[in-house]
């Protein structure tokens, strides 16, 4: 080959390598200014994905179709701050955030919420768990917590506490009585007590009592019976009492230990006793003395020692009326019509109902209560009378009957009732019942 020829080669072969140089160049240039043009259209996304943030360019024209082309995969509970069908614009930010699933026990029932909030309330909250202020929650409510944490809730129920007389109500979660006590503030005194075990859980609508107890030191002053002492006295009519000395009452203290329940008394114990005054002992004088009473003529007959002791029997008294009737001389009318006395003055005056009697009547023996004789002495004025209201051997004077004694009684004599003696028995019987002045003279 020629030089000639072979210049001609070689230029042509150069004309070949830089026409496909000067076509690389074309085509990178051609890719470079599509990528170019390519990467500028994109729009720029600020994406949150579970708390960490990056900016990120894309053609796509959704959020769902970001969100795809980034392979994120959403759940119903998940978070995102935009719906699938919003359109991608410039500088857009965009948060995902996913859901986790808690566990939460309701009165030892198991549920779950799935949320992508952290805090107890809010995880309860999702779960629709409708909670009161009484209710017991753990955690706490405002307490963050993962997906691991176990989350309680004790739903609170009313319960009545008998506090002594005070009864309340109150709400409690399932406890024992004593963190129930403890919750409500209610001490216990050391004598107090509770009549439920202090370890036994608390139900729902429960009473617990409360039983308030003290002991307390009760002193008393009561009187001690003065002793009465009778002594015989020859002065005084027979029947008749005089207090010679004035009983008087001592003074006794007495030391109680008294326990009580909710304020009600419940057990008194005597501790003590101790005599703080002696009593003063009674002293009765009783009469023994017997008496006869004035003759109604003005004289007066004294009875023998025989007629004071003689007792007679109502046969042996009728044998000696008889006898005493045959021997005693026959009372003139002048005698029975002897003028009555008239009324003295001074002396108690009271009215009383009056029946008079004879010595001989049935029953009768015909001595007195204080010794008379009537059978040996008819023309005496006496009358029977209850001794707590007329005094025996009290001097009288009774309207129509005259100045007489008190010097017997009767068994249907009590009261202001009189029982006047007559020596004749049609007289007695005429008299009947009347209702009488008399005065107490002595």
């Amino acid at each position: 080959m020629s030089n000639k020829t072979s210049n001609t080669y070689s230029t042509q072969l150069f004309k070949g390598k830089s026409l496909a140089i000067t076509i690389a160049t074309v085509l990178l240039f051609a890719a470079v200014l599509t990528f170019a043009i390519y990467e500028g259209t994109k729009n720029t996304v600020t994406v949150t994905a579970n708390g960490e943030k990056e900016e990120v360019r894309t053609h796509a024209e959704t959020v769902g179709a970001f969100l795809k082309e980034q392979d994120i995969k959403t759940g119903e509970h998940d978070f995102v701050s935009h719906s699938a069908e919003t359109v991608i614009n410039k500088d857009m930010a965009v948060e995902w955030d996913a859901a986790e699933q808690y566990a939460v026990t309701v009165d030892g029932k198991s549920t779950s919420a799935w949320t992508t909030k952290n805090t107890v309330s809010e995880i309860l909250e999702t779960a629709k768990i409708e909670l009161t202020k009484h209710d017991k929650v753990t955690p706490a409510l405002d307490e963050q917590v993962n997906e691991d944490t176990k989350i309680s809730v004790e739903k609170a129920y009313e319960v009545t506490i008998q506090d002594g007389v005070e009864e309340k109500k109150v709400w409690s979660t399932s406890t024992t009585v004593a963190n129930l006590l403890k919750e409500n503030q209610v001490t216990l005194g050391k004598l107090d007590r509770v009549e439920s075990e202090m370890d036994e859980l608390v139900l729902p609508n429960s009473e617990v009592k409360v039983v308030r107890v003290e002991k307390l030191t009760d002193v008393v002053e009561g009187s001690v019976k003065y002793a009465v002492e009778t002594k015989k006295d020859e002065t005084l009519l027979k029947g008749s009492e005089k207090i010679v000395q004035k009983g008087k009452n001592g003074v006794v203290k007495k030391t109680y230990e008294v326990v009580k329940e909710n304020g009600k008394e419940v057990k008194r114990d005597l501790k003590t006793e101790k005599v703080v005054t002696e009593p003063t002992k009674q002293v009765t004088a009783v009469g023994t003395k017997t008496m006869v009473a004035s003759v109604s003529r003005g004289t007066q007959q004294k009875a023998t020692p025989v007629q004071q002791k003689q007792q007679v029997t109502p046969q042996k008294a009728v044998a000696k009326t008889a006898s005493t009737e045959k021997a005693a001389p026959t009372k003139t009318v002048a005698e029975k019509a002897t003028p009555v006395q008239a009324e003295p003055a001074g002396g108690k005056e009271f009215y009383v109902s009056a029946t008079a009697y004879t010595a001989s009547c049935t029953g009768c023996s015909g001595i007195t209560a204080t010794g008379i004789n009537l059978k040996t002495n008819p023309g005496l004025k006496v009358i029977a009378v209850d001794p707590s209201v007329i005094p025996l051997g009290s001097k009288v004077w009774v309207e129509g009957y005259g100045n007489a004694i008190a010097g017997d009684t009767g068994g249907a004599i009590k009261g202001n009732k009189i029982d006047l003696f007559m020596a004749n028995k049609s007289d007695a019987l005429s008299f009947g019942r009347k209702q009488v002045k008399v005065r107490i003279l002595n």
